[in-house]
């Protein structure tokens, strides 16, 4: 009950302080628009006075973009971001993480009374930001290798049809869906600064890290080089992607169960440990002192071997 009433007032503490902080900006943004209607020079206001509520986050987006930086980690992440369609800087998505695991690690200890708990839920925080950045790029990924046959019949019948290489790409982003529209509107957007469709599209493929799209370029290229019918070419590049996502498809299917047992095998240990930790802490004290560490050690070591070792048998690349 105790536990339940502070995890209770840490929340209610929690959207106390979110309010004030959207109602402080809401007002200042009132004061912004209301110096704006203003004749001008009326009531002149120096920058500093209406950016100063972004200084303190700005310089400390600026120690997280140094912190990537100093890392090596800067590229890395924002290529992510960039594929997940997340609308954040690498700074910004450090801050959010840690923030994010800080925050998790006070409702689990809250919640269990487990510091323990708590501070392994506070530095899995950060991961799972990432994991979830990761499942984004792969799940925009996979719809998007799932439009693209139909993508490139669309544009090999608007290319017999008679249409110009930039219009038919036109065409199929006002006919698709996203995330396929969203990323080929940007090839248009960059043709219509002057850019090169093959060119464009070749930063496509870089940036999406998809293999089959990478085949499309490298396709019309050589077409470009020894001549013939695009929208042949791409009718058959339609067809062998497609052939190919069905073989993708009945492996998943006869793959799937291995894939559930890695799971379930890697994560049944820990959600039984955690179980047991909570409900009965004392009868786990043992385990948290030496040598019950190096047994506890040894046995994670062993799962996520285990765990690699499925995964690997179970991938297969097509």
């Amino acid at each position: 009950m105790i536990v339940a009433l502070a995890a209770a007032g840490v929340g209610i503490g929690l959207a106390i302080v979110t309010v004030g902080i959207l109602q402080r900006v809401k007002e200042r943004d009132d004061e912004l628009a209301f110096i704006l209607q203003l004749p001008f020079g009326e009531k002149d206001v120096p920058v500093e006075a209406v950016t100063e509520s972004r200084a303190l986050l700005e310089r400390t987006v600026g120690l997280a973009t140094e912190g990537l930086e100093h890392f090596n980690a800067m590229a890395r992440v924002s290529a992510e971001l960039e594929r997940a369609r997340l609308p954040l800087r690498p700074g910004e998505f450090v801050l959010v993480a840690v923030g994010g695991g800080v925050g998790l690690g006070l409702v689990v200890w809250l919640l269990t009374n487990q510091l323990l708990l708590g501070g392994l839920s506070c530095i899995a925080g950060p991961f799972l930001a990432w994991t979830f950045v990761r499942f984004r790029v792969s799940r925009r990924r996979k719809a998007f290798e799932a439009q693209l046959p139909e993508a490139l019949a669309l544009i090999a019948s608007s290319l017999q049809a008679g249409h110009t290489a930039l219009r038919s790409v036109q065409a199929m982003v006002e006919e698709s869906e996203p995330p396929l529209s969203e990323e080929f509107a940007r090839v248009v957007a960059e043709t219509a600064l002057g850019d090169p469709l093959v060119d464009a599209l070749e930063r496509l493929a870089e940036r999406l890290d998809i293999p089959d799209l990478a085949w499309v370029v490298q396709a019309i290229r050589i077409q470009q080089t020894v001549g013939g019918k695009l929208a042949d070419l791409l009718f058959t590049l339609s067809e062998f992607m497609r052939a190919r996502q069905e073989i993708r498809r009945e492996v998943q299917v006869l793959t799937a169960e291995g894939r559930m047992s890695a799971w379930v095998l890697g994560g049944l240990p820990v959600l039984v440990f955690f179980a047991v930790k909570t409900i009965s802490p004392d009868y786990m004290e043992p385990m948290l002192r030496m040598p019950g560490i190096l047994a506890l050690g040894g046995a994670g070591l062993s799962i996520a071997a285990g765990v690699g070792i499925i995964m690997k048998m179970v991938r297969i690349d097509i």
